[in-house]
């Protein structure tokens, strides 16, 4: 069998630049090389293009962009090339592609830019289109067509930069404490904090908008989180469900990449009865947001035993250790496995497309 190649994309203008560059030296390692050329293209986190040939680890340690194989590099959105163009001075030259893995976390890569990209370039990519990573992205739209589905969310409301921060704080109050500040199209925890008070909803306001132009204040849902992994388009399947238990605030930066007092329960501490109903709840979720490929879906668990929307991760972390593979790996699909069935699917909408 002929092989594919394959473009893998990393880094990017992104505060989740780090993530990317972990998670995308593991896909790379853990893709066949028996089956799959590949084509490595970093994006420095000032948007800068590259076509790179060095190792791995190299990436890992963010070091790749100084490298001498470094050749400046773009997705051209000509149908007609369908590739990535190098450019070596006054020549270019053009390398076909089958399939692009965007392992790119958080805005200008998950966001649908990237998507919209590849869309308009005819090249078959690894994932959501454009307008499901642009909806999941933002967690009001999400959470308003999750609930137009049916489904829990926590009571919010969105502030705007501009907005007399006074008047939000006052209108915010009502919520009850404490409340969750987030960026409204940010990744990884990045400006995110809990209030127990004005003063602290105000400060945590001004944080998050260092962030994004768009913010949301939320409901703290008593309970705990669980996450499903899902694979696959017209008939998805749902991995093993996992648990996140804490000892901190929240799942912040720190918590998410050390686990210094949190830990991640494989499979989840709930009844059979309880994960059906989670399973259901994240298909639903995902399929009313229009996702393709892959997501993780976290919900909460209330103290209660509602099942709320918390958000969908549509490109979530790939390192050997994240959540994602870990949860495939439970439910018996190891990782080259997952790389094989994550590219077969791609190229099937590519050909339907």
């Amino acid at each position: 069998m002929q092989k594919k190649t394959v473009a893998v994309l990393f880094g990017g203008c992104s505060t989740e630049y780090e993530v990317s560059l972990k998670s995308a030296a593991s896909v790379i390692d853990h893709l066949d090389m028996s089956k799959y050329d590949l084509v490595l293209i970093g994006i420095t986190r000032e948007g800068i293009w590259f076509r790179y040939g060095g190792s791995t680890e190299e990436i890992r340690e963010d070091r790749w962009q100084t490298h001498p194989s470094c050749i400046p590099a773009f997705i051209s959105p000509s149908r007609e090339l369908a590739g990535i163009v190098e450019l070596a001075g006054t020549e270019y030259r053009v390398t076909p592609v089958d399939v692009v893995f965007p392992v790119l976390h958080g805005k200008n890569g998950e966001d649908g830019t990237m998507q919209g990209l590849l869309e308009l370039a005819g090249i078959p990519f690894v994932g959501c289109d454009t307008l499901s990573s642009a909806v999941c992205m933002d967690k009001g739209i999400a959470s308003q067509l999750v609930r137009a589905a049916g489904i829990d969310a926590a009571k919010s409301m969105t502030v705007y930069a501009g907005d007399d921060l006074y008047t939000a704080v006052k209108e915010a109050e009502p919520l009850g404490f404490p409340l969750f500040i987030k960026p409204a199209r940010s990744g990884s925890s990045f400006g995110i904090t809990k209030a127990y008070d004005m003063l602290e909803l105000m400060d945590g306001i001004r944080s998050a908008f260092k962030h994004d132009k768009k913010v949301i204040i939320e409901q703290n849902i008593p309970g705990f989180e669980v996450g499903c992994a899902v694979l696959g388009d017209a008939d998805p399947m749902i991995a093993e469900i996992d648990e996140i238990e804490l000892k901190s605030e929240f799942f912040d930066y720190d918590e998410k990449y050390s686990l210094i007092s949190s830990k991640i329960h494989l499979p989840a501490r709930i009844s059979e009865e309880v994960a059906a109903r989670v399973k259901e709840t994240a298909l639903l979720i995902y399929r009313s947001l229009g996702c393709t490929g892959l997501a993780r879906v976290d919900m909460f668990i209330s103290e209660d035993g509602h099942i709320v929307f918390n958000e969908v991760n549509t490109m979530p972390g790939f390192t050997a250790a994240s959540r994602y593979p870990n949860m495939m790996r439970a439910s018996h699909i190891s990782y080259p496995g997952l790389m094989d069935q994550l590219i077969q699917l791609a190229m099937a909408r590519g050909t339907n497309s």
